[in-house]
């Protein structure tokens, strides 16, 4: 069973950025796309972004569109996910998933999942 290691939360003030980052235990990262989601405490887990096979493909939720990046180095084996501008709505833990499919924004679509990494933005 894959295991996705996530890194780069932390707490920073309204306005920020930080860089999220996903890396898979296995080398077979080109075969699937990759997508981040977050739960915010007391709600329930939600799309925060994808990315296709090769990158070409992108979609994001209509909350984190123009402020959040997602990308992936086939070659480091590495998703990331940019984030600026960040808001308190935004604190939550973020946690990256694998499809089978090549792009998707769809939780029940993802059968491998992160730890999850906390993000908390202060007001």
């Amino acid at each position: 069973q894959v295991l996705l290691v996530e890194g780069g939360g932390g707490s920073v003030q309204a306005g920020g950025s930080l860089r999220l980052s996903c890396a898979p235990s296995d080398r077979a990262f080109v075969n699937y796309g990759m997508g981040w989601f977050r739960q915010a405490p007391g709600k329930e887990l939600e799309f925060v972004a994808a990315v296709s096979r090769y990158g070409g493909s992108t979609s994001y939720a209509d909350s984190v569109l123009g402020r959040f990046t997602i990308s992936r180095d086939n070659a480091k084996i590495t998703l990331y996910l940019q984030m600026d501008g960040l808001k308190p709505e935004d604190t939550a833990v973020y946690y990256c998933a694998r499809t089978a499919l090549n792009l998707s924004t769809k939780r029940a679509e993802y059968n491998s999942w992160g730890q999850g990494t906390q993000v908390t933005v202060a007001s």
